[in-house]
């Protein structure tokens, strides 16, 4: 009788052992492991972003860009040229981005489908060089636009194999923060999260 118990109570722990080795593989994935690609260590860097505060504080200040001044400007038609709407819209980041000098941030070009995709991806990257030289030109250092990036026509916003000015465009986003800055050196995240933002105040130049 006191094997058999003996026995049970091995097998209820072994399980019960097995049971938590699940709940921790599935429950406490590394922060960040759904987005890795393959790249080693990602995860890994995600979650130092995460502990370190920067991951959140990034968030938190790309939703703020987004609710203060639009992220999108638009193409015509087979051109990376900019129009005075769009060079409206670019007046507004560049005069948020020069409030936040310890921010960084990326511009991504978009096509619509009418192309071939080696044409419409080298498109998309003009159309993103074309943003930054203008924000470059309204004071924004071109040591924070460093991030080019061209989806040429795989990620439509309307889908459609015809031409849709919608698709042809550029999307601004906070991309992180800017290394060695005395705020971001100690941790002070929250400070240039929630600095005040003058909406009010004029472009320069």
């Amino acid at each position: 009788m006191m094997k058999t118990l003996q026995i049970t109570r091995r097998t209820l722990l072994s399980g019960l052992g097995l049971a938590t080795l699940g709940a921790c593989t599935g429950g406490n994935r590394l922060a960040g492991g759904e987005v890795d690609e393959g790249a080693f260590g990602n995860p890994t860097m995600q979650n130092m972003l995460v502990m370190n505060g920067e991951a959140p504080a990034v968030s938190h200040l790309g939703q703020r860009f987004a609710s203060s001044v639009p992220t999108t400007i638009n193409f015509a038609f087979n051109s990376a040229g900019l129009d005075a709407t769009a060079r409206s819209v670019l007046d507004q980041q560049a005069h948020f981005m020069r409030q936040f000098p310890e921010v960084r941030f990326s511009v991504y070009g978009h096509t619509d489908k009418v192309g071939s995709n080696a044409y419409n991806e080298r498109l998309g990257r003009r159309r993103a060089q074309a943003a930054v030289n203008y924000l470059a030109q309204r004071g924004v250092s071109l040591s924070r636009l460093e991030a080019l990036v061209s989806f040429g026509e795989t990620r439509p916003l309307v889908p459609t194999q015809s031409r849709e000015r919608a698709n042809r465009r550029t999307v601004t986003e906070v991309a992180g923060f800017v290394d060695g800055n005395p705020l971001v050196l100690d941790g002070k995240y929250a400070q240039i999260v929630y600095r005040r933002y003058v909406a009010s105040a004029g472009p320069t130049g």
